[in-house]
């Protein structure tokens, strides 16, 4: 799994006009599934996600995680997180995990996360026309591979 965590003052998903999700001071959080993920993938970065820390404490360090500030959480499905861009001009998707992996895994890592952050969290419409809007805070913004645990 790869994870594309951005620190936002505010980030909304739209689907057909309508604001599905909206959230402010917090983490809107792309993720890319493939093939071979699974539970323990999804453990690592969910507490991964709720502890690291990305928000500024009394001093203006990030020293602060998104559960100690009360921060919110948007979770989007964004399957080109997977791209290989080796060959050619046109990234390849063979990564990405088909719906039916890629759906479950999806679940399960929201309901994780929201275990984590011990709230609610918000989330996109799988596989839908997403119109995403955030306001980076920073900017902030985290790549993290499961699969490359550093």
């Amino acid at each position: 799994m790869r994870v594309l965590i951005q620190r936002v003052k505010e980030a909304s998903v739209t689907v057909n006009d309508k604001v599905i999700s909206l959230i402010h001071n917090g983490l809107l959080v792309f993720l890319g599934v493939t093939d071979d993920d699974n539970r323990d993938d999804i453990l690592w970065l969910t507490k991964k996600i709720a502890n690291i820390r990305l928000f500024d404490d009394e001093n203006g360090v990030m020293n602060r995680s998104v559960v100690e500030v009360d921060g919110d959480i948007l979770t989007v499905s964004q399957f080109t997180l997977m791209a290989s861009t080796k060959k050619g001009n046109r990234p390849s998707y063979i990564k990405a995990a088909k719906p039916e992996i890629s759906v479950p895994l999806y679940e399960e890592f929201c309901a994780e996360m929201e275990l984590a952050i011990n709230k609610p969290i918000q989330r996109g419409i799988f596989g839908a026309d997403m119109k995403v809007r955030l306001l980076n805070d920073g900017p902030v913004t985290i790549f993290i591979d499961s699969k490359n645990r550093e």
